[in-house]
C-alpha cells in the first residue's frame, strides 16, 4: 500500500513540475482585451502564446505577438522589422518604399489606417499595429516602437470560447 501511494505521489509531483516548466518557460495564456485585433481576435478570447519561439528566432512580419507593457500586456501584429522604413499613405502600407499587401486583412479592416511616417525603425525594435486599424492603440499612436525584449511571445491558438478554437495567424 505504501509503495502504491509513493508511486502516485511521484507521478503527481513529476506532472506538476512539467506543468510548471511548460507554463513558466514555454507556453502561457493571455486574454484579448478590446476590439483592436478584430476580426482576427475578439475581445474576451483566451489565447495560448509561445514564450520560447523568440529565444532562437526573431519576430517576423505578420506574427501576432504579446507585448509586455508597464500597465498591461497588448496583443498586436508585427508590421515593420528593425532597420526598415514604414509609411502609411491613404490607408496603404509601404515598407521601404514598396506597397505591402496585407493578405491577412480584408479591405474594410484596412480602412482607417490613415497616414503615418515615413518612420525608420531602430535596431532591436518593431512597428506593430492592431488589425482593427481605426481604433487600435499601436506604434502609430501611443505604444511607439516596441523593443524586442518587450515581445514576450507569439500567439498560437485561441482556446476560449470553445466555439472559436483555432490557430491564430
Amino acid at each position: 500500500m505504501k509503495r502504491e501511494i509513493w508511486e502516485w505521489t511521484k507521478a503527481i509531483l513529476i506532472a506538476l513540475i512539467i506543468a510548471f516548466i511548460l507554463r513558466t518557460y514555454i507556453f502561457a495564456t493571455s486574454v484579448v482585451e478590446g476590439a483592436s485585433m478584430d476580426p482576427t481576435l475578439e475581445s474576451g478570447e483566451r489565447v495560448i502564446f509561445n514564450k520560447a519561439v523568440y529565444l532562437l528566432d526573431s519576430p517576423d512580419r505578420g506574427d501576432i505577438v504579446i507585448i509586455q507593457h508597464p500597465n498591461k500586456n497588448y496583443v498586436k501584429r508585427v508590421i515593420g522589422l528593425p532597420n526598415e522604413t514604414v509609411e502609411i499613405r491613404d490607408d496603404v502600407l509601404y515598407i521601404n518604399g514598396e506597397r505591402f499587401e496585407e493578405e491577412y486583412l480584408e479591405e474594410v479592416d484596412i480602412d482607417g489606417t490613415g497616414n503615418h511616417g515615413p518612420m525608420e525603425i531602430p535596431d532591436d525594435q518593431y512597428f506593430v499595429m492592431g488589425d482593427n486599424r481605426s481604433i487600435s492603440k499601436d506604434s502609430r499612436n501611443g505604444l511607439g516602437m516596441i523593443h524586442e525584449d518587450d515581445i514576450i511571445g507569439r500567439s498560437e491558438v485561441i482556446i476560449f470560447p470553445f466555439t472559436n478554437i483555432s490557430i491564430t495567424r
